[in-house]
């Protein structure tokens, strides 16, 4: 059974209520963060505005929830991701979560390395978790140098300071999960203890 276009407006309210609920958020601090008045704000949510795409935006931006989510957009049934690729100074950057906010996804590869290449470490919010693929990745962190082979994987903290990059001539392929809030990744399966390197 489709859904009329009145009844998806009519759930948006409630959505929105939720939302900022769920995030223990006041109208005054959306609105601050939106630049939405606090009046329409209320509107929205008891259903007496209605939605707009300019008002949907910054708000889906300010829920960290996708358009779709906040107007309730039925599923289409195709699980493909149709992300492009973000390319800068020879370094691919492949998006593979769609969802803004929380644990981000993404696939690199990076160029072999050159022996001009600048390895200044820097430091940020967040938590990495990088699983090799293809090639060796080299990893300095704080004052460990680590060079990752496929099938490895490092976990750490952004605020140490840190740099990666190709550990050789070949191009390395990694997978990225990023926590800008410091969000480990958890994993159910570790290595049995004694394992065989």
């Amino acid at each position: 059974m489709d859904v009329e276009p009145d009844q998806t407006l009519e759930s948006v309210g409630p959505r929105l209520r939720a939302l900022r609920k769920r995030r223990e958020s006041t109208l005054a601090a959306l609105s601050e963060a939106t630049g939405i008045s606090v009046s329409t704000l209320s509107r929205l949510e008891s259903g007496d505005r209605r939605p707009t795409l300019e008002l949907l935006l910054p708000l889906a931006r300010a829920h960290g929830v996708t358009l779709d989510e906040l107007v309730g957009a039925p599923p289409t049934g195709d699980p493909r991701i149709h992300m492009r690729p973000v390319t800068q100074h020879g370094r691919t950057m492949v998006p593979l979560t769609r969802r803004p906010g929380g644990i981000q996804a993404y696939k690199l590869i990076l160029p072999g390395r050159t022996a001009e290449e600048e390895r200044e470490p820097k430091t940020h919010d967040g938590y990495e978790w990088m699983y090799v693929l293809d090639g060796r990745l080299r990893v300095i962190l704080g004052e460990h140098d680590l060079v990752l082979a496929p099938g490895e994987a490092a976990e750490f903290d952004c605020r140490v300071p840190h740099w990666f990059g190709s550990a050789d001539a070949r191009p390395v392929e990694f997978l990225s999960l990023f926590g800008r809030q410091g969000e480990r990744a958890h994993l159910r399966a570790r290595p049995r203890a004694g394992t065989a390197e």
